[in-house]
């Protein structure tokens, strides 16, 4: 199992930008599907984006196309995920998800503790 600590969240305007990151521990974390998620006060958790472990194929949320970019570093052992053109919307706590086999909570394999994101007017 890879165990994950994000950081990078913060307090931020709208139309501002974040970027965050997820250190991972653990000798499997290239072979793993990285992602991330977010929940926001009173709502389920829920995906925002995915890539694949060579780094190609990242995948998306409609909800954030054309505004966030999920990239990794293997040699690094990280994930990243730039956010631009930040919503109040957006406000949630984001997660770091491993070994991901779909975009549903139960299809991910480990989780970071998160990393607030608070986007304001």
């Amino acid at each position: 199992q890879v165990q994950l600590v994000e950081s990078g969240g913060g307090l931020v305007q709208a139309g501002g930008s974040l970027r965050l990151s997820c250190a991972a521990s653990g000798r499997s974390f290239s072979t793993y599907a990285m992602g991330w998620f977010r929940q926001a006060p009173g709502k389920e958790r829920e995906f925002v984006a995915a890539i694949s472990w060579s780094g190609t194929s990242p995948y998306y949320a409609d909800f954030v196309k054309g505004r966030f970019n999920i990239s990794r570093d293997n040699a690094k052992n990280a994930l990243y995920l730039q956010m631009n053109s930040l919503k109040p919307e957006d406000t949630a706590l984001y997660y770091c998800a491993a070994d991901l086999h779909g975009t549903s909570v139960a299809d991910v394999g480990s989780w970071g503790q998160g990393t607030q994101v608070t986007v304001s007017l």
